[in-house]
């Protein structure tokens, strides 16, 4: 099936917006994990999406909840938790744009997972587009030099987990996205409750408009991006999802002052190419798969 082009440039301009609040959101997590600890921060951000997805679905939300594959379903949003309390926790001692640019190899690592698990097949130029992207991410980690900070590696694990959350969504595809979102939300919001409370600080009233935001950037990215998904091609709006490395950027210069360095710069690119390479290997390949239908 090929979308419009109005339809496709919808979806570009829903996916922007997305990225945008996405990257607001990694900006007000990692100004509250100054002062609160990251469990905190992350069961602030899943109790805001479960509020929205709730009032969304209403009545549909725990009949949602049926799924031909639960265990699959409960793996993904393990998932998904973990990369997000992996790329909160590495806020608190890296710059958002070295964090965000680590986690940007996450796009490579679907397409080896998927060859590796799911039996697709990976020809050698998007392995030498995995490998180059692996390279960039230790570009900017730089290990064994002095200005490596141990913290650089969760989101590189984050982005291992972030692949897996996304390969487990691919083997969930009998499911709705109603079930999948519900699920996510769900699971999320029960495991944060619970080990909350080890680490609760009373939150201080100056705080708590970032503790009420940061739910509703979360809940509002996603269902920008579900959006965008659904009204264009996901090939075709993909590679924007690298602009969150602009937004990155700019919120590090904005809120704290802090830019990225040289290393950090060609490292992002070398990612951004590697994952624009395989992207377009992808897309290629699934064209002249699919028969067109004009």
């Amino acid at each position: 099936m090929r979308t419009s082009s109005p339809e496709q440039a919808q979806g570009i301009l829903f996916l922007l917006l997305a990225i945008f609040l996405f990257t607001l959101m990694d900006a007000t997590a990692k100004y509250l994990g100054q002062y609160y600890p990251v469990p905190q921060v992350i069961w602030a951000r899943y109790i805001g999406n479960l509020v929205v997805v709730a009032l969304y679905f209403r009545a549909s939300f725990l009949p949602s909840l049926r799924s031909r594959r639960p265990g699959v379903q409960f793996g993904r949003a393990l998932a998904q938790l973990a990369s997000a309390a992996l790329f909160f926790t590495s806020l608190q001692y890296i710059g958002i744009a070295e964090a965000t640019a680590i986690m940007d190899i996450n796009p490579v690592l679907i397409t080896l997972g998927a060859g590796l698990f799911l039996g697709e097949q990976i020809g050698w130029r998007r392995i030498l587009g995995i490998v180059a992207a692996l390279v960039g991410a230790m570009i900017i980690i730089r290990p064994g030099l002095g200005v490596f900070h141990p913290a650089a590696i969760l989101p590189l694990i984050g982005a291992f987990t972030y692949a897996a959350g996304a390969l487990l969504t691919r083997m969930a595809r009998t499911d709705t996205l109603a079930t999948s979102v519900v699920w996510s939300v769900l699971v999320g919001s029960i495991a944060t409750s619970l080990l909350v409370p080890f680490f609760w600080q009373p939150v201080q009233m100056d705080h708590l408009w970032a503790f009420v935001i940061i739910g509703l950037l979360g809940a509002a990215s996603q269902a920008l991006i579900v959006h965008a998904f659904s009204l264009s091609e996901a090939g075709a709006i993909a590679p924007f999802g690298y602009t969150s490395l602009i937004w990155a950027a700019l919120w590090g210069w904005l809120f704290w002052g802090v830019l990225p360095d040289r290393w950090t710069v060609t490292g992002a690119v070398i990612i951004v190419i590697a994952g624009l390479y395989i992207w377009s290997r992808e897309n290629r390949t699934a064209r002249k798969e699919v028969p067109r239908h004009e």
